[in-house]
């Protein structure tokens, strides 16, 4: 089994910044793409931003140039970097990844982690 444990929400300001980090522990033997999705209220999840294991990253438009999205393979985690930010972007944090275990991989999610920014 893996487990993913996501830190560091919370409540900013706008135009403040935050860092979520996101840890896989458990049987883990390759860890392919890792990603932050977001869900707002009454709202569906939305990928934030994805990261492949060879550090190629994509951002949403709406996060685009404000967010930065890092891994650390040696570590296991995934951490993303929310800079300038903006009442819209008050949501729960879910960090997400596929791991591959006795070759076979898995799509794995975070419990989340709220973040909230008042205007």
């Amino acid at each position: 089994q893996v487990q993913l444990a996501e830190s560091g929400g919370g409540l900013v300001q706008a135009g403040g910044s935050l860092t979520l980090s996101c840890e896989a522990s458990g049987r883990i033997f390759i860890i392919n793409d890792m990603a932050w999705y977001r869900q707002a209220p009454g709202k569906q999840r939305e990928l934030v931003a994805i990261i492949t294991s060879d550090f190629r990253s994509t951002y949403s438009d709406s996060v685009k140039g404000r967010f930065t999205i890092s891994r650390d393979n040696a570590k296991n985690t995934v951490s993303l970097h929310l800079d300038s930010l903006k009442p819209e972007d008050t949501a729960v944090y879910y960090c997400n990844a596929e791991v591959t275990v006795s070759l076979i991989a898995r799509v794995y999610w975070g419990q989340g982690t709220q973040v909230t920014v008042s205007s």
